[in-house]
C-alpha cells in the first residue's frame, strides 16, 4: 500500500510538473527505483507514465504544428524517430549496474538544463547564425538521448530550435510537443515489445499523470513561477545526490 501510495504521488506530481514547467522525470524515476523496479526498467516505465502527457500537449498545439511546411515536419519526424529509436535500444543493452552508474550524471544534468534553460537559449538563439536551420544532425543527438533518458528533453529542444534560428516561442512549443510525443511514441513501443515495462506501475502512475497534468493549469496561477522552478531544482539536485551515494 505505501508503494502504492508513492506510485500515486509521484505520477500526479509528475503530471502537474510536466504541464506547468517540466521536470516530471525527477519524480517517477526515482520513485520507481524507490519501490523496487529496477534503474533499466524503472526508466522504461517512467517514459510509459509520462507518456499521455506528450499525446495532449501534441493535440493541444496542433494549429501551430499546421504552420510548418508538410514535407520539412515529415523529415524532422523521420529524423526524430531515428534518434529515438537508436536512444531505446542502447537502454536495452545497458544493464542495471551500467545505467545506475549514468542516471545521477543525467538527472544532475537535465536539473541544470532546467534550472538555466533560459540562458541556454539565449545562447542558442545568439549562435545560430552559425547552425543549419531545421538540421538533422543536432535533432538526431538530441532524439538520441530522448529515447535513452527523457529528463529535460524539452528544454534541449528548445534550445536546439533556437539555434535553427527559431523565435515564435507558440510553433516552438507546438514543435517540441509533437516531436517529443513521436520520440515518446518509439520509445513506448520499443519498450513494451522488450517486455521492459512494468505495467501495473506504469498503468497506475499513467492515471495519476493525467490526473496531476489536469491540475497543473490551476496551480500554475497560484504558484509563483520562482517558486516553482526552485521547488523542481531542488527535487533535482537532492534525487541526483541520493543517486550519486547510491554508488558507494
Amino acid at each position: 500500500m505505501f508503494d502504492l501510495i508513492v506510485l500515486i504521488l509521484a505520477g500526479f506530481g509528475a503530471g502537474a510538473l510536466n504541464t506547468i514547467a517540466g521536470g516530471g522525470t525527477f519524480l517517477t524515476l526515482p520513485a520507481l527505483i524507490f519501490t523496487g523496479v529496477p534503474p533499466v526498467a524503472a526508466n522504461a516505465t517512467s517514459a510509459v507514465a509520462v507518456f499521455p502527457g506528450y499525446a495532449s500537449g501534441a493535440l493541444g498545439f496542433l494549429p501551430e504544428m499546421r504552420a510548418f511546411d508538410r514535407a520539412l515536419l515529415i523529415r524532422l519526424t523521420l529524423v526524430t524517430l531515428a534518434g529515438a529509436l537508436l536512444g531505446s535500444l542502447l537502454l536495452l543493452v545497458s544493464s542495471d549496474a551500467a545505467f545506475s552508474v549514468v542516471v545521477p550524471v543525467l538527472l544532475l544534468g537535465a536539473t541544470l538544463v532546467f534550472l538555466f534553460g533560459g540562458p541556454i537559449r539565449a545562447w542558442a538563439a545568439a549562435k545560430s547564425r552559425s547552425v543549419t536551420p531545421y538540421g538533422s544532425a543536432g535533432l538526431f543527438a538530441v532524439s538520441v538521448y530522448g529515447g535513452y533518458f527523457n529528463g529535460g528533453l524539452g528544454i534541449v529542444l528548445l534550445a536546439l530550435f533556437s539555434l535553427w534560428g527559431m523565435s515564435n516561442l507558440h510553433q516552438m512549443n507546438g514543435l517540441k510537443n509533437g516531436l517529443s510525443f513521436a520520440l515518446s511514441g518509439i520509445s513506448v513501443a520499443t519498450f513494451a515489445v522488450a517486455g521492459l515495462v512494468e505495467w501495473h506501475q506504469a498503468i497506475v502512475m499513467m492515471i495519476a499523470s493525467t490526473a496531476g497534468g489536469y491540475a497543473g493549469a490551476p496551480l500554475a496561477r497560484i504558484i509563483p513561477m520562482p517558486v516553482l522552478r526552485g521547488l523542481i531544482a531542488a527535487i533535482g539536485f537532492g534525487m541526483s545526490a541520493v543517486f550519486f551515494a547510491r554508488l558507494f
